[in-house]
């Protein structure tokens, strides 16, 4: 639930008013009194008797909603016509479209574009099949996938209710590095279905981005697409998410005068973005590092420690330490939470070293609150748009994708996320960086250039190497 109001929850309530007296002027302040905040008012259809009124506003939930309307209706002569929530109104009838690139007007376009001219160029392809990056749309396309085990905060919804999601996915492509991807929701959680699923549709697509694909099956997903395809494969729940906080974490430590290879960090979530960020860190520099997942810290000492549990045992927590988090975060220089909301508090953050780094990145509620945070850390970044300092994964995947496209690379490498994650970091000045702007606004308009160029340049020698182990 958003603390204040959200145009996530904003309506629009078009009702009518006597023309005359002081409805007109009462509507914004039964709005505001009722906590919510008018964003637009409008006069759509003006008479002798009355007035017809758009009234926009912002409210923290569907409930706090409500309340504003009937707020509105208890204003003497408000007849109220129609309730819009404005979020749904956005995806009605979904956000996303195919169009042609070319003109259809006449005979001769349409037998060129298709039969019989196609066939001229489906046959070229059939003899030389390098050529289906320059005469198809396979150079700019990516397939956004899912089985919908774990949508954003919502867990295993499944794949309908996915579906809106991998739109606004595909449509940030689209913005952000002008991609054409298509959301791809697949009606099972198999993971050999799902591989062949993917496998078998691979020859359309540049590239594959894997999301919201639950932990551990997406590890085994990645794995085995990685080894069929000879595309890239982009798990951005994982990777994305990593080259943002890794970004964000090398500023973070400059403003606090601190190197990435002498911090403790402390990081809960062990799930897939909390062993990506974990593989990342390593690769960058970092070495003193205690995971903890909802059982207390991740040690060899331990007796439930799958695969990637194990892996993480055996690279971190060199000191064995077997307590909670709360614990694993005294004397940290560095907290980084990928995993559940309201697990620690300010306290907690107080025990912390002087001049402490706190990205709670749990979505919509943090780990901690970043105003309690806040009064005890030097800086705070959570997942948040309402805060500073957002570590948002669109500040990452666009321009991957658009620097492996471009370079027609067939993998994905460590040394790539490392050039990713320099990039955007580097999008920050040496003048504007501070406590409260260490990553760059999603629509700075450096920063899928920036990523896009530092991946095409990493690719063009290690395109073919693959994914390396930290």
């Amino acid at each position: 639930m958003a603390t204040v109001p959200s145009v996530s929850y904003s309506i629009t309530v078009r009702l009518e008013v006597p023309a005359g007296g002081k409805a007109v002027s009462q509507l914004t302040h039964a709005v505001e009194s009722a906590g919510g905040v008018v964003t637009a008012l409008d006069v759509t259809t003006a008479g002798h008797e009355t007035l017809r009124i758009d009234v926009t506003c912002a409210a923290r939930d569907t409930d706090h909603a409500q309340a504003i309307v009937d707020k509105l209706e208890g204003v003497e002569g408000v007849v109220i016509h129609k309730v819009s929530d404005r979020t749904f109104l956005m995806h009605l009838g979904g956000k996303i479209e195919m169009r042609s690139k070319v003109p259809l007007r006449n005979r001769d376009e349409l037998s060129m574009a298709y039969t019989p001219g196609v066939a001229r160029v489906s046959m070229a392809i059939a003899r030389n099949p390098e050529d289906v990056r320059r005469l198809t749309i396979k150079r700019n396309s990516v397939a956004v996938v899912t089985d919908g085990s774990a949508v954003l905060g919502l867990g295993n919804i499944g794949p309908a209710a996915a579906l809106p999601v991998m739109e606004g996915k595909a449509a940030l492509f689209k913005r952000f590095s002008d991609i054409d991807a298509w959301p791809i929701c697949l009606d099972t959680q198999d993971v050999d279905e799902i591989v062949r699923t993917v496998q078998i549709i691979a020859p359309g697509f540049g590239g594959i981005n894997l999301e919201d694909i639950s932990a551990p099956r997406c590890f085994e997903v990645e794995r085995r697409l990685r080894e069929l395809l000879d595309i890239p494969v982009f798990h951005d729940d994982q990777h994305g998410t990593a080259i943002v906080v890794l970004a964000a974490l090398t500023n973070a430590l400059r403003v606090v005068g601190k190197e990435l290879g002498d911090v403790r960090i402390t990081l809960a979530g062990a799930g897939a973005a909390g062993t990506a960020v974990l593989r990342l860190l390593f690769a960058a520099g970092a070495r003193n590092v205690i995971v903890c997942d909802y059982l207390g810290a991740v040690h060899r000492g331990r007796d439930d420690l799958d695969d990637s549990l194990q892996w993480i045992a055996d690279h971190t927590n060199g000191e064995g330490y077997s307590g909670d988090l709360r614990g694993a975060v005294k004397g940290a220089d560095v907290f980084i939470g990928v995993s559940a909301p309201g697990i620690l508090n300010g306290d907690d953050i107080a025990t912390m070293a002087k001049d402490a780094v706190v990205f709670a990145l749990a979505n919509p509620e943090p780990e901690v609150s970043p105003d309690a945070a806040r009064e005890h850390a030097a800086v705070v970044a959570t997942g948040r748009s309402d805060y500073p300092n957002q570590i948002n994964n669109v500040l990452a995947f666009p321009g991957v994708f658009r620097g492996l496209l471009d370079a027609q690379a067939t993998v994905v490498s460590q040394e790539m996320l490392l050039a990713a994650a320099k990039a955007l970091a580097a999008v920050v000045t040496a003048e504007e960086l501070g406590p409260n702007y260490i990553v760059p606004s999603v629509f700075h308009p450096d920063v899928s250039g920036a990523v896009a160029a530092a991946v095409r340049e990493s690719a063009g020698g290690r395109a073919r190497t693959g994914m390396t182990e930290a």
